[in-house]
């Protein structure tokens, strides 16, 4: 239910019109008289229909501060049961830690204590009452349970479970979605209603004379002709058309904030379909979800930069998104530093913080913000833009890019082009751009390419730079320091990019000033739990042949997808398995391959349960529409998507179930791909599989991935220096040499491993 816009609004105070008996009833229905209306009972009646629509409008606007109250109380309702509950199943033995050794348990259990739950559940005077328990050991341990359950009851996170639907999270869903109705409401309508109440305020005091025929008969000539005048006006803004939109718009908002006006069913149904925003409220209420004031949601900055980063408030007047602490501080951090890179962990919402940094500037009376991003987010970034903020946005791609960019040169908003795009564009920066935002910035990493020299000539003459990469070093350290040059030059000459796993706290701490990374389980505590498996199946005597065949042929990318053209293919068996599992648990899969071919395969394979294939060859806006079918299918479904189309730029949560059909040759490919489902806004618990073939490239790959995804962890990631894991291709004793040469490539050296182990070239 959004609320009519009545901000701008004035009344009309002359003409005849009627007022209705009722505060809420419909435009037209009887009133209680006209412009004309006579003093006495039809001017105390006109009274009451002012007061009580101004005390339904006061309601309306404090209605926020009161349900955050009741929804506090509700989220305090929940964590004493769940910490209830989860002392049901502690010992008393637990205890111990924190009473000593010589603590009298055992007479506790003796006496039918079993559980921590029960200690808490009675007074020391009962435990007096236990042998071998004196007063001061009865006050000591039900103080130890106290203390205990309150430690539990800090660490409780609400994690709202749809396959459950407890009434308890039921009420609490109603409160957040009356909170939020009564926020929108309070935006849309408080000027409006101010304005009403200024105006009837003096007017209901002019006017109250006219309330008595006899008071009004012995008053003085003036003061009649002002209250009869003042009670014709007030007759005329009630009769007025727009005071009728705006009352029966303040009945529909007033409904909205009532949490009783929503069935579970509804409430179940929207969390499914908008969890995001609806933990991103509960977070701000509770603080859970994000550790707002903790080192990891504002990135393990130095304390002394931190406190400059949040000294300025951030402006969120043009922004519709609810954000969540980190996400706070992310866009003021990108404000702060005015040229650096936000690296957070795929999920964890880049897209709105980099557009709570340019809502924030268009709220200072700046302009002209630019996007550059893939072809295949393009759109989803005009949809965010849409969602999220009240600005413009501006499409600088396709056949009529020229006359957008003009548009957009001369109205101002967030025009969003593509990196293909951007050097066909004219004067993007000459009109002034107050923010370049880079999104996938990784795709610039190498300063050679047309398409990274042309981001660097428009990040030089913006006055601000955010570049958003959750992957920014996919293999090299030297990577990382390419995008920080294009940044801050100055540190990226000053950081010391051979330091290697051994200097990876020192290299956290110089790029503290240009790099802010949060990881989803530092920041995004209510997020389910996400298992990751590897599915390693041995090749049937149909796989094997076939494998053997592109080995002997040297193609490598015929030896990744071998596994999937065997009648008896192992993969696809343990494929079969994992889907029939989901289909009994009516949940979604999402199954991402490199290959077209494989794709093909597996939609013969899986048949109806699949609605479609992802592939590069589908439109952006196709692909949009693609997600909204698998997402809108009730129950199981299938969506099979090629992983560099698919991985990148869609919200996929209505998956539980993700496969990746092969392995990959850089890990923030798959890391990218999961993100798809793990994400803010996932309500089940995520299970990834992996499936790989035993004694095939897919070792091989994984070798390569866990050396990449090391080096990218020390840097890049809070973490402890680790000794990275050197296995070696091959371990037989007569390895050959050519497969630790460097100087030959490193899809060359797989196939020789290969072969060398099949003994092709014994």
């Amino acid at each position: 239910m959004e609320a009519a816009d009545h901000g701008n609004r004035g009344y009309r105070v002359g003409g005849e019109a009627t007022a209705p008996d009722d505060p809420f009833a419909p435009p037209g229905q009887a009133s209680t008289g006209a412009a004309g209306t006579k003093a006495g009972p039809a001017a105390k009646a006109v009274f009451d229909e002012v007061r009580t629509f101004a005390r339904q409008a006061t309601a309306l606007l404090s209605a926020p501060e009161v349900l955050r109250k009741n929804t506090h109380r509700q989220i305090d309702i929940l964590r004493d049961r769940q910490a209830r509950d989860a002392l049901s199943t502690r010992p008393v033995g637990e205890l111990r830690a924190l009473l000593g050794k010589g603590a009298r348990l055992g007479a506790l259990e003796d006496a039918g204590y079993r559980t921590v739950a029960e200690v808490l559940g009675t007074t020391p005077s009962r435990l007096r009452t236990v042998p071998g328990i004196g007063p001061q050991s009865a006050e000591q341990t039900s103080a130890a349970a106290q203390r205990l359950a309150d430690e539990l009851r800090r660490e409780t996170r609400i994690r709202l479970d749809p396959d459950r639907q407890d009434p308890g999270q039921t009420q609490l869903l109603a409160l957040l979605a009356a909170v939020r109705h009564a926020d929108s409401a309070r935006t849309s309508l408080s000027a409006a209603l101010k304005r009403f109440e200024r105006e009837t305020t003096e007017l209901l005091r002019q006017a109250e004379p006219a309330g008595s025929r006899i008071g009004l008969f012995f008053r003085g000539r003036a003061t009649k002709r002002t209250a009869l005048d003042a009670l014709a006006r007030l007759d005329a803004l009630l009769a007025d058309p727009e005071t009728h939109s705006l009352r029966d718009t303040v009945r529909v908002q007033r409904e909205a904030a009532d949490p009783k006006s929503y069935s579970p069913g509804h409430l179940w149904r929207e969390y499914a379909d908008d969890a995001a925003s609806v933990n991103a409220l509960l977070s701000t209420l509770t603080g859970q979800g994000d550790a707002d004031e903790t080192e990891a949601a504002q990135g393990f900055l130095p304390e002394e930069l931190r406190q400059e980063i949040t000294a300025v408030p951030l402006d969120t007047s043009l922004l519709t998104a609810t954000l969540r602490g980190y996400q706070v501080f992310g866009a003021q951090y990108a404000l702060h530093r005015e040229f650096a890179i936000l690296g957070d962990e795929m999920g964890l919402g880049k897209t709105v913080q980099a557009l709570a940094a340019i809502t924030h500037l268009a709220a200072n009376a700046q302009t002209r913000f630019l996007v550059v991003c893939p072809a295949s987010v393009q759109s989803n970034w005009i949809h965010e833009i849409r969602r999220h903020t009240t600005l413009t946005p501006h499409s600088l791609h396709g056949a009529d890019r020229d006359a957008a960019t003009r548009h957009w040169r001369r109205t101002g908003g967030i025009a969003v082009t593509t990196f293909g795009t951007l050097g066909r564009l004219g004067g993007v920066t000459d009109d002034g751009l107050a923010m370049l935002i880079v999104d996938e910035a990784h795709y610039v990493k190498n300063p050679e390419s047309k398409r990274s020299r042309t981001v660097a000539e428009v990040v030089d003459r913006a006055q601000r730079t955010l570049f958003l990469t959750g992957t920014p070093m996919e293999n090299r350290v030297e990577e990382f320091r390419t995008l920080v040059g294009y940044l801050q030059p100055r540190i990226a000459r000053s950081l010391d990019a051979t330091d290697a796993v051994a200097g990876a706290n020192r290299f956290r701490r110089a790029v503290a000033p240009v790099y802010l990374r949060r990881n989803q389980e530092d920041v995004l505590t209510e997020l389910p739990d996400k298992i990751e498996l590897e599915d390693w199946v041995r090749f049937g005597p149909g796989d094997e042949a076939a494998y053997e065949v592109t080995v002997r042929e040297r193609k490598l990318m015929a030896m990744r997808q071998a596994a999937f053209h065997a009648t008896d293919s192992a993969k696809l068996e343990r494929l079969d398995e994992i889907v029939d599992e989901a289909r009994e648990d009516g949940l979604k899969v999402v199954v991402f391959s490199n290959f077209l071919a494989v794709l093909e395969t597996l939609q013969e394979r899986l048949g109806k349960a699949v609605v479609g294939r992802l592939t590069g060859s589908v439109a952006p806006a196709a692909r949009q529409r693609l997600v909204d079918t698998f997402t809108a299918r009730d129950g199981h479904a299938v969506l099979l998507s090629q992983i560099e189309a698919g991985g990148v730029g869609l919200n996929v949560q209505a998956a539980s179930v993700v496969v990746l059909t092969e392995p990959q040759w850089k890990p923030s490919t798959e890391e990218q791909a999961i993100a798809r489902a793990f994400r803010m806004g996932q309500i089940r618990k995520v299970r990834v599989h992996r499936l790989l073939a035993k004694d095939s490239v897919d070792e091989r790959l994984r070798e390569v991935q866990e050396r990449k995804s090391l080096l990218f962890d020390e840097f890049a990631r809070r973490s402890e220096a680790k000794e990275a894991d050197r296995r070696a291709v091959d371990t037989s004793e007569h390895r050959p040499g050519m497969l630790d040469d460097e100087d030959i490539p490193l899809k060359e050296r797989i196939v020789l491993a290969e072969r060398h182990r099949l003994g092709l070239d014994g």
